[in-house]
C-alpha cells in the first residue's frame, strides 16, 4: 500500500495548533504570569514563521491571556490584584446561577462528562500535577455553562476562568485547597438530583473558598527557559 501524500498544513491550522499549545501551557502553570514570548523562540520551538507565531500570540491577546505592549513584545498576561478581585466578583454573580440552570438541564451523558472530569483532576493531584488539576478543575466550570446552555454567558465565563488561571498562578497561597474541597463531588450530586437551590449554592460558596485561597499581593517574576517549559508540548 502506497504511503498516503503529506499535506502542507494550512495557515489557520498551524496558528491554531501554536496558540493551543501556548493556552495549555498556561492554563497549567508552565509559563508563569510576565514570562516573555519571543516570536523567534516560539517560531524555533514549533517550527513554524514569525507570522504564524504573531497571529497565534494576537489570538492569545484576545482572550486576554497574553499581552502585547508596543516595542516590547509579548508577554503571558498578569493581572493586577484589582484585576483578580474584579474576576471572582464576576464568576460569584455568573456561575452560581449556571449552576442553577444546569441542573435544571443536564442529562444523564452530562453527568457522566462531569464525572470524569473530576476523576481526571484528582488522578493528576495523586500524580502531583498541580498545574493539569487547575486546568481540568476550570474546564469543569466551562462544561457547566455549556450545559446550562447559556451561549452569551458561557462565553463570558470562559474568559474568567482563563484569567482566573493567570490570578491563581500569581496569588494562589494554599495549594491544599485542592485537595481540602469536595466541592465538584457536592456539585455533580446536586446537579444529578435536578436540586438546582442546592447547585446554585454549592457553586456560591466553592467560589467563596477559592476567593479565600488567594493573597492579592503583587509578586515578582521569575526568569523561565520557553524552551525547556514548552519542550514536549503539541
Amino acid at each position: 500500500m502506497s504511503a498516503l501524500p503529506i499535506s502542507t498544513p494550512k495557515p489557520q491550522n498551524a496558528t491554531q495548533k501554536v496558540a493551543d499549545a501556548l493556552a495549555l501551557a498556561i492554563h497549567e502553570h508552565r509559563l508563569s504570569p510576565r514570562t516573555k514570548l519571543g516570536e523567534d523562540e516560539i517560531g524555533e520551538i514549533y517550527n513554524v514563521s514569525r507570522t504564524v507565531v504573531r497571529a497565534a500570540l494576537q489570538s492569545l491577546a484576545h482572550v486576554q491571556l497574553v499581552e502585547i505592549q508596543r516595542n516590547k513584545g509579548a508577554f503571558v498576561a498578569s493581572p493586577t490584584p484589582r484585576e483578580a478581585r474584579e474576576v471572582f466578583e464576576a464568576r460569584a454573580l455568573l456561575e452560581p446561577r449556571t449552576a442553577r440552570s444546569a441542573a435544571s438541564r443536564a442529562t444523564a451523558r452530562d453527568i457522566e462528562i462531569l464525572k470524569d472530569h473530576i476523576t481526571q483532576e484528582h488522578l493528576a493531584l495523586d500524580a502531583g500535577d498541580h498545574g493539569r488539576a487547575l486546568n481540568l478543575s476550570g474546564l469543569f466550570h466551562i462544561e457547566l455553562a455549556r450545559i446550562a446552555d447559556q451561549d452569551t454567558i458561557g462565553r463570558f465565563i470562559e474568559t474568567l476562568i482563563a484569567r482566573s488561571s493567570l490570578v491563581i498562578a500569581l496569588y494562589w497561597r494554599r495549594e491544599s485547597a485542592l485537595c481540602e474541597s469536595h466541592a465538584h463531588h457536592a456539585l455533580v450530586q446536586a446537579i444529578a438530583d435536578g436540586d438546582a437551590q442546592n447547585a446554585e449554592e454549592l457553586m456560591r460558596s466553592h467560589l467563596v473558598d477559592l476567593n479565600s485561597a488567594l493573597d492579592l499581593r503583587d509578586r515578582p517574576v521569575q526568569a523561565q527557559n520557553l524552551r525547556e517549559l514548552l519542550q514536549g508540548t503539541p
